[in-house]
């Protein structure tokens, strides 16, 4: 590889390399970029969700009812963990009711969510 040095005060000053070496080392940059964004975002606490759940999610279903089906609870298990009634809780997951603050806490309480997690 034809490199060459120019130097200041014989210090080495700047290094011209050819512009395909250059492009290459951009390319490396980039990926090491990307792999320590990658570890980062492995190495943080919060919980990833598989696709389908994401998709259901974008597609508008109730959130509240996607988390309780991926948390693998039933309706009257995540009442009683939440200490509302079971209907409350269908009307909720069915848009009838939305929900007082209290009762979407304690909801997202038992289901070990943030309660924007199951907002719209």
């Amino acid at each position: 590889m034809n490199i060459q040095i120019i130097e200041k005060h014989g210090k080495p000053e700047y290094a011209v390399i050819p512009y395909v070496v250059y492009e290459r080392l951009l390319e490396l940059a980039e990926e090491r970029e990307d792999n320590q964004a990658f570890i980062a975002a492995l190495s943080t606490d919060e919980e990833s969700i598989p696709q389908a759940m994401v998709e259901r999610l974008v597609n508008g279903d109730n959130p509240l009812k996607v988390w309780r089906e991926y948390r693998g609870i039933t309706q009257t298990e995540l009442a009683t963990q939440a200490g509302v009634g079971k209907s409350y809780l269908s009307q909720i997951e069915a848009g009838k009711k939305t929900g007082s603050a209290r009762v979407l806490q304690a909801l997202a309480t038992a289901l070990n969510v943030d309660v924007d997690d199951l907002l719209k």
